[in-house]
């Protein structure tokens, strides 16, 4: 199992300067990079300063300038908000001024808020009719000349400029948990990104079954990749748990706001959704979410990431932006660094060893 972190610019406050942000995010993105880390995936948002993207691939541009190894990946696209000419080229020329480093993931969207003010205010819902025509045209313009007549868009002959430097293109990767968004990620050959949320553990399994037998129902295609997310915070002492908690749980209500459109947004800036609202939720409950997430010391936290490897999860990502704050993001990245990967580490010697001494 490999390991990657999701990663983007946040402000919860007008007090929190620009300049401060962004060089918050670099300094972060170094220590992924100069850690081992495979990938580092950020979000496309727009008019929220909770997440800071409204271009991944300019993020991805300027942290390549800044790293050496680490892939780059965009968490997702939101497929309503492109034409397919342009997300090709863009795309394209990302991965040029990456050195070929470019994971391109993409998705129908989250935010009913953001919908309303990018996609004249369609259902999110509806996002996925838009992927399903827009991956294929993405592929076919990197590919050469292509004309498309389809339901979203049309357009006479024309190609991707530039062509990726990966070739025959970057990975792609599906935002997915829905069996039917699996099924038709995997039979058109991408790659999986997942997320449990903020379910009890046994929704890890549930999403790996469901990835299994898309797998199995489209034998024809190579075996993709699957990736898992979930918030995660790696501390010293089990008895420093609060402060995850409760960052998670403010962050938590700032979700809810967005996804349901019942809150206010004031200059960029959404309100949190009275507390009183989610009480009694199991989601919200302290103890589910400490249990739940990835929060923990590091042998804590590595006991709960066997359950991801024995799902088959190929890439697990640590999910830092709930507004954590900066300090304790560069202590979990170090401490996952210094005390959490080198376990899984060792166990694949172990493996390669023992598979070499079958032969």
């Amino acid at each position: 199992m490999k390991f990657a972190v999701s990663l983007t610019m946040e402000r919860f406050s007008p007090d929190a300067p620009m300049s401060r942000v962004k060089n918050n995010l670099l300094e972060l993105a170094r220590i992924a990079d100069e850690g081992g880390f495979e990938t580092l995936w950020t979000a496309e948002h727009h008019t929220i300063e909770c997440t800071i993207s409204p271009n991944p691939f300019q993020t991805l541009t300027w942290l390549g300038q800044h790293t050496d190894q680490i892939r780059l990946g965009t968490s997702t696209l939101v497929a309503p908000y492109w034409s397919p000419i342009r997300l090709a080229g863009e795309a394209a020329l990302c991965d040029h001024l990456t050195d070929g480093r470019l994971e391109f993931g993409i998705a129908r969207g989250s935010y009913q808020y953001e919908f309303d003010r990018m996609a004249g205010g369609m259902p999110q819902q509806e996002g996925v009719a838009y992927l399903k025509e827009l991956v294929p045209a993405v592929r076919k313009l990197w590919q050469g000349d292509y004309a498309h007549d389809g339901h979203y868009w049309k357009f006479p002959l024309a190609t991707a400029v530039p062509k990726p430097l990966q070739q025959p293109h970057p990975p792609i990767w599906v935002a997915a948990r829905d069996p039917g968004t699996f099924d038709w990620a995997i039979s058109v050959g991408a790659n999986i990104l997942s997320t449990p949320l903020s379910a009890p553990a046994a929704e890890i399994q549930v999403l790996a079954d469901k990835f299994e037998k898309a797998v199995a129902d489209h034998p024809e295609v190579p075996r993709p990749r699957f990736m898992m997310q979930r918030r995660t915070c790696v501390y010293d002492r089990p008895q420093d748990w609060q402060p995850a908690v409760q960052h998670s749980m403010d962050y938590g209500r700032t979700f809810e706001n967005l996804m349901q459109n019942i809150g206010a947004v004031r200059d960029g800036f959404p309100e949190a959704v009275p507390f009183e609202s989610v009480k009694g939720k199991d989601n919200y409950n302290p103890d589910n979410i400490r249990k739940n997430l990835m929060f923990g010391t590091p042998d804590e936290v590595i006991e709960k990431l066997l359950a991801y490897e024995a799902a088959g999860v190929d890439q697990y990502c640590l999910g830092l932006t709930f507004n954590l704050p900066f300090e304790l993001q560069k202590k979990t990245l170090r401490l996952f660094v210094d005390e959490v990967m080198p376990f899984f580490a060792a166990r694949e010697q172990d493996r390669q060893r023992a598979a070499a001494s079958g032969r």
